[in-house]
């Protein structure tokens, strides 16, 4: 009976995951003719810099999440239940807009002419560079994938048992302690799930970088649609930067849950 049942779910994941993976790798080990080669793998190499800049940006990103979620997520569990949902929907109220029409609005706010620069220039000051940064690309990753971090950790906080923390402060544990030596450990599941659910995007993001970061902070996202569209088609190597891009990916996660381990938690 549970086969039964489970079949709808494995035929979706075979269909709309496995044939996608396996069509990802049978481009990235062949060419035009279909022929297997190494070619197209080997010349992922040439771009590494643009590897190294994404992963880089990802991480920064992910971390200034984690800074800013972590407190929002321990205000959260702390107010009245009964204004947590509202909260709760405020938070999320962003991410019911566009994707696309959110980072149009911080192209408007970091252009030269944009409300941050107007208003400096009320003082004197500016315009600043604002737009086509580093620092842009990252605020537009922090902005679109942040309640993505905000949730995983408030539902892990929000459960925690309160008698544990009032026996922390029974045993002589001040606020900060409690916090440190008691709610951070209990709540790094929360933090691995929200760092797994910023991070692959961020890394993988073409649209923010784009429209952001300019020309010159292009992001592997970039490079593979690149591959896909215009006078650059080349769908064996777009596919090959897919698969070498999940494997670091992989590879990131497999090390970051190593820190995710049940019997570190609850020591």
């Amino acid at each position: 009976m549970k086969r039964i049942i489970s079949m709808p779910y494995l035929l979706f994941s075979a269909v709309f995951i496995v044939v996608p993976l396996l069509m990802v790798a049978y481009f990235a080990f062949t060419d035009g003719d279909g022929n297997f080669t190494m070619q197209y793998v080997a010349n992922v190499a040439q771009y590494t810099n643009i590897f190294i800049r994404s992963v880089w940006l990802a991480a920064v990103a992910t971390v200034v999440c984690i800074i800013i979620a972590y407190p929002v997520a321990m205000i959260l569990s702390r107010i009245d239940v009964s204004y947590q949902s509202t909260v709760l929907m405020i938070v999320m109220l962003p991410m019911w807009m566009n994707f696309l029409l959110r980072t149009y609005a911080w192209m408007t706010i970091l252009g030269n002419n944009g409300l941050i620069n107007s208003f400096l220039g009320l003082f004197g000051l500016g315009p600043y560079r604002l737009l086509n940064t580093q620092g842009a690309v990252i605020l537009g990753m922090v902005y679109d994938y942040l309640p993505f971090m905000i949730l995983p950790v408030y539902n892990v906080i929000v459960k925690i048992d309160k008698s544990i923390i009032d026996a922390a402060h029974d045993l002589g544990c001040s606020s900060f302690q409690t916090v440190v030596k008691i709610v951070m450990p209990l709540s790094l599941p929360g933090v691995m799930s929200g760092i797994t659910m910023v991070f692959v995007p961020a890394i993988s993001t073409f649209i923010i970088s784009r429209m952001l970061g300019g020309g010159g902070n292009l992001l592997i996202g970039d490079l593979i649609e690149m591959q896909f569209l215009g006078n650059s088609y080349n769908p064996n190597l777009g596919a090959a930067m897919s698969l070498v891009l999940m494997v670091i990916v992989l590879l990131i996660m497999v090390i970051l849950n190593q820190f995710d381990d049940e019997d570190t938690v609850l020591m």
